[in-house]
């Protein structure tokens, strides 16, 4: 008889999503000196998170690293690849490095209650294994987004199947997404004007404090040493009214508050001014958002130790 109050495991594929390799001797040094986390801490059975940004510390692009047979595998937005290998073409220079789309392998995502032990991980942040043809994951950037596959498209049903895991839609992976609080990309970070810490990248184990430089360095660690971070972006429920559209302003009253980033049913992510979400909080308002009220979900994720 079927054990209807097991936990329940669903996986989706994510075709907004592409694999960029980057291969050849001088790889990992080349982006050890452009990406915000130390690649250092990458290897065969540890996935990272990083971003690429401007010389002036603010948000390009951000992906997923693994490690594959030498070469180091970058899982980014799909529609923004081209802009992303121009970057880093750019800052190639000399290296012999390699940059191009691994049309090979797709990305699908696990998610749901133990989805790290059902896909043999042991749960921590990054914790990798590879497979005869590709590799999973725990999401580096927290536990609870369950695990990331890449493979080639015709085997993500075989492997999620044989674990355990049941089909689901995009949607149900951004309300769990929406609902553990991580932004996903240029969805919820503006090219070009997000800070780094203001995105929560220190929360998401996605910036190394102690690896020395990388493109943007100077101001996102200026940032974090004189706590000069007032703004955040932070999970919020959509409480009444129709779910707002990106960028819509929020406010307090006559107070802006901050913006409106992506969102799926009544979850959400803003970007917020956090001395006037703690006012809200503690007089119990709810924050208003074209038609729509809002109210802050607290408290934000525990920072990991820099590393």
């Amino acid at each position: 008889m079927a054990d209807n109050h097991a936990p329940q495991l669903h996986w989706c594929p994510l075709p907004d999503r592409v694999i960029t390799r980057v291969d050849g001797p001088d790889a990992r040094e080349f982006l050890q000196n452009v990406v915000t986390n130390d690649l250092d801490r990458l290897d065969s059975d540890r996935a990272l998170y990083a971003a690429l940004l401007t010389p002036q510390g603010m948000y390009l692009h951000d992906f997923v690293l693994t490690e594959s047979d030498g070469a180091i595998l970058l899982d980014s937005e799909r529609e923004r690849q081209p802009d992303l290998a121009r970057k880093l073409a750019l800052y190639r220079l000399r290296s012999k490095a390699t940059i191009e789309v691994d049309a090979g392998l797709c990305v699908g995502v696990g998610f749901g209650v133990h989805a790290a032990q059902a896909a043999g991980l042991d749960g921590t942040r990054g914790h990798a294994r590879g497979l005869a043809d590709g590799i999973v994951f725990t999401d580096p950037r927290s536990e609870e987004l369950g695990v990331r596959v890449h493979l080639p498209e015709a085997r993500l049903a075989d492997f999620f199947g044989a674990a355990g895991f049941a089909e689901d839609s995009r949607d149900d992976y951004d309300r769990h997404r929406l609902s553990a609080g991580i932004p996903d990309g240029s969805r919820d970070l503006v090219v070009g004007r997000s800070y780094l810490l203001e995105s929560n990248f220190d929360l998401l184990d996605g910036v190394s404090f102690s690896k020395g430089c990388y493109i943007g360095q100077e101001n996102t660690a200026r940032q974090r040493y004189r706590g000069t971070v007032r703004r955040r972006l932070a999970r919020v429920a959509i409480t009444s009214g129709p779910a707002p559209a990106p960028g819509t302003p929020i406010r307090l009253g006559n107070r802006d508050v901050g913006t409106m980033r992506s969102s799926q049913g009544s979850d959400g992510l803003a970007h917020v001014r956090l001395a006037l979400v703690a006012e809200a909080a503690a007089g119990g308002q709810e924050l208003d958002c074209g038609d729509a009220k809002l109210r802050i979900r607290t408290p934000l994720p525990e920072a990991p130790s820099a590393t």
